[in-house]
């Protein structure tokens, strides 16, 4: 069945490619993201590939809060309904703590976290007004535990998402609403933002990686780790494993 999907962030990495890989199941997308030439691209090169889905875009700075409103609000406009909202927006600029870094720790809380907020509440007011929808956030292994040096701020703010579409489940579950909500927390997936890290353990590529995202998104369910092995099991030992040992994983 066909459906229509809008995707933050999609002018690269994950979210584009999680674009292409939506449109070859032949889904509808809205694609939204700052860098407009690129999305311009992904088009055509989707509807090369795709010529039977629609793709439609817009320019969205996630972080201008008014903007994400009226974006989400023309999509749905020119759809006619959104049947899933992919919250993939954000970034992994910073340092550690005390260094003369605080410009870019605030700036990825901001984007990973506030910007999120700011997209999940446009999200439901949509869904709630069609009494149906899938809202996915896209946060990180990394959210399970503090993290040390540029990892600092990115952690605690892809912990604040696993928390924030919780608490969105829990209130759903209370008014026993039909909409669904997932987090999806990928492993280590090489994308533009970490493209410069090395050595990195348990990295696979961009669309062996994105293929485990796309398949755990359909499933609809409340939280998965992607891809499931190996990091079902190193969730399992972040949570429980001594800071020193954590450490050496950031």
């Amino acid at each position: 069945m066909r459906i229509t999907i809008l995707i933050t962030g999609a002018s690269s990495g994950l979210g584009a490619e999680m674009a292409r890989q939506f449109a070859a199941k032949g889904h509808n997308l809205g694609l939204c993201a700052r860098r407009v030439e690129r999305l311009t691209q992904l088009q055509a090169d989707i509807l090369q590939a795709y010529p039977q889905v629609k793709v439609s875009l817009k320019e969205l700075d996630v972080n201008d809060h008014d903007a994400v409103f009226r974006v989400f609000d023309e999509f749905k406009t020119e759809f006619g309904s959104l049947d899933r909202i992919i919250v993939n927006a954000g970034m992994g600029k910073g340092g550690s703590i005390g260094t003369g870094l605080f410009k870019h720790n605030k700036a990825t809380i901001e984007t990973n976290l506030v910007a999120a907020l700011a997209q999940c509440e446009a999200a439901l007011e949509i869904f709630r007004a069609q009494n149906d929808g899938h809202l996915v956030t896209i946060s990180s292994i990394s959210a399970l535990r503090g993290m040390p040096r540029a990892m600092t701020a990115y952690a605690a703010s892809k912990a604040g998402l696993v928390n924030l579409t919780e608490g969105i489940q829990a209130d759903l579950l209370r008014s026993r609403s039909p909409i669904k909500v997932s987090c999806i927390m990928p492993g280590f997936i090489r994308s533009e933002l970490n493209e410069k890290v090395k050595n990195t353990p348990f990295m696979i590529d961009t669309v062996p990686g994105v293929k485990a995202m796309v398949k755990a998104i359909e499933r609809e369910r409340p939280s998965a780790y992607v891809p499931g092995w190996p990091w079902c099991v190193i969730a399992f030992l972040l949570k429980r494993l001594p800071l020193k040992i954590v450490m050496k994983m950031g």
